[in-house]
């Protein structure tokens, strides 16, 4: 796909979620399709007439065994924060329909335990998972998602302890 077909595809709408601690961690799983470590929190994408924060919540359950019940909205990104696939994925991705992701970031706190969370789900997408300190969070990450994370980390940081 050529450069100029790429810049007129759009951003597929997405959410995050930076899952807190009682210790200020965040959580990350280790994506199980990438052949090197890539470290993420949990994303995905917005169903058709979903709104962002149910999105939020579903793919958090999805990826993480994590039910809403077990966490406490606290922050939101205030717009979408973009990023564009790398050239050997552009056209492979979504069915070559996106050229990268428009994403809308939750911070949540979690009020569960750690056996609570469950990585085993029906269509896992982590093979692992720790708590990290934010201030370590963006060197683990997928080299194209890392300006994301910085964003995100920056957002959110007034909220750290």
């Amino acid at each position: 796909m050529t450069p100029d077909k790429i810049s007129k595809l759009p951003y597929r709408p997405n959410v995050g979620v930076m899952l807190m601690n009682a210790e200020g961690k965040i959580f990350v799983g280790q994506r199980q399709d990438w052949d090197e470590p890539a470290w993420q929190m949990p994303q995905g994408g917005i169903d058709d007439g979903e709104d962002a924060e149910t999105a939020a919540l579903r793919e958090l359950e999805e990826e993480t065994g994590v039910s809403p019940d077990l966490v406490e909205i606290i922050g939101r990104t205030p717009d979408w924060v973009y990023y564009d696939l790398p050239p050997e994925l552009q056209g492979k991705i979504w069915k070559g329909k996106y050229r990268g992701q428009k994403q809308l970031w939750f911070l949540m706190r979690f009020l569960g335990s750690d056996d609570q969370i469950n990585i085993e789900t029906d269509h896992p997408e982590f093979s692992e998972w720790a708590w990290l300190d934010p201030s370590h969070l963006v060197q683990g990450i997928v080299p194209f998602k890392r300006a994301v994370y910085e964003q995100v980390v920056e957002i959110f940081s007034p909220h750290f302890s």
